[in-house]
């Protein structure tokens, strides 16, 4: 039985495709980028941005962190809002809390913006610890976020501990950490990905996380 509970945010608690995807197409155009479909940039949700603005776009390292500035500057102010809370999601996390279970945020979003969208969509509540990435990017990967916060937390018995989440990255920081994870269908990652990644279990719908837990 899992006494404490990750989760992943964008895609997993909230579907942010269009805040995420409107920040990503500012930041893209002032280098004279633009994509002809939003769902080209669905693969930006979930993953550092960093790391997607190098892999998807070919920048360097350099302008992947200038490409930051300036997804965040529209970010900050309109597309963190440009979001809305999965249906079932403040059910789920009531019958968890109601079941005594420790629940924590762990995201690669930075901390800062993560706490604003949880207040945001009075989700805040529920969460005993916010795990977050930092604003300068040295921590932003999953594996990395995950470990934080089970530093911060001062978890010994990770048998206890699931991650869930929606992409490859959730369930390899996960693994990283010596945690089972549960993947969900209903954000953007696919069965194959999971399943290849190395889910423990995988969730269809948002009630389904309850059988797993």
């Amino acid at each position: 039985m899992y006494s404490t509970i990750f989760f992943d945010l964008d895609g997993t608690l909230t579907d942010p495709g269009v805040g995420i995807t409107n920040s990503v197409a500012y930041a893209l155009k002032k280098w004279d980028i633009e994509v002809s479909e939003r769902s080209l940039l669905y693969p930006f949700i979930g993953p550092p941005l960093s790391d997607s603005f190098q892999r998807y776009f070919g920048f360097s390292k350099e302008d992947s962190m200038k490409a930051i500035e300036y997804y965040r500057e529209y970010f900050r102010d309109r597309g963190i809002f440009e979001n809305e809370v999965y249906d079932g999601v403040h059910e789920m996390l009531t019958a968890l809390r109601s079941e005594g279970k420790t629940i924590v945020l762990a995201t690669s979003k930075p901390e800062g913006f993560a706490k604003t969208i949880l207040e945001h969509f009075d989700l805040a509540k529920y969460f005993d610890f916010v795990a977050g990435a930092s604003m300068d990017e040295s921590r932003s990967k999953k594996g990395q976020v995950i470990a934080y916060a089970l530093e911060s937390l001062r978890i010994t018995d990770k048998s206890t501990v699931v991650m869930v989440g929606d992409r490859e990255h959730d369930v390899m920081g996960a693994k990283e950490n010596s945690l089972d994870c549960i993947g969900v269908l209903f954000g953007y990652g696919s069965r194959e990905e999971l399943e290849t990644a190395g889910a423990t279990y995988v969730a269809e719908q948002v009630g389904d996380i309850l059988r797993f837990i």
